[in-house]
């Protein structure tokens, strides 16, 4: 039987707990909006702790869905999550995406990318000739954590 958890069962994690949480990760949840329309696909990301910056590599086909939402700065959420036994962890950044230059690429940026997998979620039917990757930046406005205790009496593992 299901019983929903009480407020207090969650807590803030410190920033400290956060940059944990990030840099054990290498996959979440990226949400793009444009208007009224949202896009979340599954990606990989490098980060920074010392400066909260996410690194992403994004692939996409001339046509896709994924190509219009990429078009502007959008804004986005991206979302990593983790559970341990009778504990669940979230980490939320909001920000602004925006597309890096390969002119305003340095060498310290590129090794950031290299923790940023190429696109693990990703299978195309295009031929690597119509591919196109972008480099992404998400330096977070908001950026924050929780966690939630789950009772073991009344969570079934």
């Amino acid at each position: 039987m299901y019983e929903p958890m009480s407020l207090d069962q969650q807590t803030e994690l410190s920033p400290d707990e956060v940059h944990a949480v990030l840099t054990r990760h290498e996959t979440g949840v990226l949400s793009l909006a444009k208007a009224d329309e949202p896009y979340a696909i599954p990606i990989s990301y490098g980060y920074n702790p010392e400066t909260d910056c996410f690194y992403l590599r994004l692939v996409s086909t001339p046509e896709s869905e994924k190509r219009q939402f990429l078009t502007s700065s959008p804004s986005a959420r991206l979302v990593v999550h983790e559970a341990d036994g009778d504990s669940y962890r979230s980490i939320i950044a909001d920000g602004t995406l925006e597309r890096v230059s390969p002119d305003d690429l340095t060498v310290e940026r590129i090794v950031q990318y290299g923790d940023a997998k190429r696109p693990l979620f990703e299978i195309w039917g295009e031929t690597k000739r119509n591919l196109d990757i972008q480099l992404f930046e998400l330096t977070p406005d908001t950026l924050s954590g929780r966690e939630v205790e789950l009772d073991p009496e009344t969570h079934d593992t």
